[in-house]
């Protein structure tokens, strides 16, 4: 079966592809690794949201083109807009939500650098590939900002202590440490990371779609997934510290360093 392409708009910002029930996302913004600005989360919101709508589809794999996966958020694009960067964390939020809670398995596929809102995007999928060369992680705290938003999906993916020690400390690692450390569930070559991607989607694509959604639903429900209350005050005290002098100062220090 030949895939179907379809682009969300704006279309150079996300491009989806169906094929034989995998779905492949890809964040379409390689000039800038990437990076979350307010339009391609808006774009990858509608993404997912039409996979979730498509009854054909198995199983998503979530990507980025070119040489990062997700650089993080683009707060220089709205620098003198402490609003706007806000309204950013809080549109994150939802669209991590969403796809948490789509009915189908999941699978980041993680090259390059996956910073920040981009890590928080690798670890809210049910499973995620990359390479020892990935640059991994979350350095928030360094620049002044509470990575609330992103804390819940970590705490579920390596547990409460480990997340604890994570998000304090700051920083980034590389793929193998990250895969060590629970972030990643599959460490494989660079060169055969889209394979070894497309081929974990192949065989959970197997599996009954009735009881897989059954079996995510209610994995969800134990470990909070369906708490909107929680997820919606994280984003709310993210919003908060980032309006903040300090975070502010960071953030154009950091700027200005280029």
């Amino acid at each position: 079966m030949v895939g179907a392409a379809v682009d969300t708009l704006p279309p150079m910002l996300v491009h989806t592809t169906i094929a034989d029930g995998i779905a492949t996302i890809e964040l379409a913004r390689a000039e800038a690794r990437n990076a979350l600005s307010r339009e391609l989360i808006s774009a990858l919101a509608a993404a997912i949201d039409a996979v979730g709508r498509d009854a054909s589809v198995r199983v998503l794999i979530l990507g980025g083109q070119g040489r990062s996966f997700c650089a993080g958020m683009d707060l220089k694009a709205v620098a003198d807009d402490p609003v706007a960067m806000g309204e950013m964390l809080r549109a994150l939020s939802r669209a991590s939500r969403a796809i948490r809670r789509l009915p189908i398995p999941t699978i980041a596929r993680v090259q390059g650098a996956a910073i920040g809102g981009g890590c928080g995007l690798m670890v809210v999928c049910d499973f995620a590939v990359t390479h020892a060369e990935a640059k991994l992680g979350y350095p928030e705290v360094d620049l002044g900002i509470c990575p609330a938003v992103v804390a819940p999906w970590l705490m579920k993916r390596i547990g409460a202590g480990a997340a604890r020690a994570m998000l304090l400390a700051g920083g980034t690692m590389s793929g193998e440490e990250g895969f060590r450390r629970g972030l990643a569930t599959h460490l494989v070559a660079e060169a055969d990371l889209a394979s070894a991607a497309h081929g974990l989607a192949e065989r959970l694509a197997k599996g009954g779609p009735k009881a897989l959604a059954a079996t995510k639903h209610w994995l969800n429900e134990l470990d909070g997934s369906l708490d909107d209350a929680i997820a919606d005050e994280a984003a709310e005290i993210s919003a908060r510290i980032i309006a903040g002098d300090e975070a502010q100062a960071r953030l154009k220090a950091a700027w200005s360093r280029g």
